[in-house]
């Protein structure tokens, strides 16, 4: 698919079928979040599928919104293998974990997997119940799926360019 046709066609899915999706697909997806750029290449992110009962279990039990989504991403970072910005103040890791996320995201969408990101839950907790390393903070859960029939997915309200846009 074309680029700006993907991203004008992506929307958040809230009600997922039970259809499991391909592991070649999934596959293909992780390979996005791979792929991505990161601070001086550090590479500090983590990605965690989770599929099995047992997982997705874990994953209803610390956020409401997994939708009924047959498979969730976990993605996560090492906080001791991120860059510190000039003056102290911000690292890479969430950063670039946002980044490795939205390619995940843009490529499910490619792939014809619905996602929704999600960020409602206490990521503490959630590293906690997911049996994360101590040194790894989760960014967001991305549900991934095919649509219940007769879903309506999100609609996709933006404003324009120029309440958006400042030229300096």
């Amino acid at each position: 698919m074309e680029f700006n046709d993907l991203i004008r066609k992506r929307r958040s899915c809230r009600a997922f079928s039970a259809q499991a999706v391909p592991c070649d697909v999934i596959q293909r997806i992780l390979e996005a979040g791979r792929l991505a750029p990161t601070a001086k290449n550090l590479q500090e992110q983590r990605i965690y599928v989770i599929a099995s009962e047992e997982g997705l279990r874990k994953v209803d039990a610390i956020t409401p919104c997994r939708y009924g989504a047959p498979v969730v991403l976990a993605v996560a970072y090492d906080r001791t293998n991120v860059f510190l910005y000039p003056g102290d103040h911000y690292d890479s890791g969430r950063e670039d974990a946002s980044i490795v996320a939205t390619h995940l995201m843009l490529a499910a969408e490619n792939e014809g997997v619905n996602s929704c990101w999600l960020n409602r839950f206490d990521p503490d907790e959630a590293a906690k119940t997911l049996g994360l390393p101590e040194n790894e903070e989760i960014l967001m859960l991305l549900d991934l799926g095919y649509k219940a029939e007769g879903a309506v997915l999100s609609p996709k309200l933006r404003k324009s360019l120029s309440e958006l846009v400042t030229y300096i």
